[in-house]
């Protein structure tokens, strides 16, 4: 567990966030620009398409959760073991406070730890706070996949962010 400057916690995600967390993820479904899909799965599909050592919730003193990030392999491959997809949610009410960063953080080193060497993301160009907090920390373009899949009848832009290890050669 981790706890920021400012009180909030980072802890790993349980069954017991799991209602919180799929609010959270509901919500960013919502907003149209968090992601193609466009509604939250079940709980059991939720953890069983995500890595279970690198899935994280932030929570405030209360327990409540203000956010959630966590990932899954890109590949089944061996040669992609270390390269993973995340995601990061901060439920709308408490963006701008630093979470989605130290969730970001948290995942980093929690990746790095396990020898994972890329973190990988597609974001919609038009999330442009999700594009700022991933250059902060550390990520880079790699490029825009241009229409790469339809949401809601619309042809979507991806653009393909990835973070490096600098820990792991």
């Amino acid at each position: 567990m981790t706890t920021t400057s400012t009180g909030i916690r980072i802890v790993a995600m349980a069954d017991e966030h799991a209602a919180q967390v799929l609010e959270i993820y509901r919500l960013g479904i919502a907003t149209g620009n968090a992601t193609f899909e466009t509604e939250p799965p079940t709980w059991d599909r939720f953890t069983t398409t995500r890595l279970p050592g690198h899935r994280f919730a932030a929570l405030d003193a209360d327990g409540n959760v203000l956010g959630w990030v966590d990932c899954s392999a890109v590949s089944d491959r061996c040669v992609y073991t270390g390269v993973v997809e995340h995601s990061v949610y901060v439920h709308p009410d408490h963006s701008g406070h630093g979470i989605g960063r130290a969730l970001l953080d948290t995942l980093i080193t929690a990746t790095e730890n396990a020898g994972i060497w890329t973190v990988q993301s597609g974001i919609f160009p038009e999330n442009t706070a999700s594009l700022a907090l991933h250059a902060a920390c550390g990520f880079r373009t790699v490029g825009t996949r241009t229409r790469v899949g339809r949401h809601h009848g619309t042809w979507r832009d991806v653009i393909l962010v990835e973070r490096r290890s600098t820990l792991i050669t």
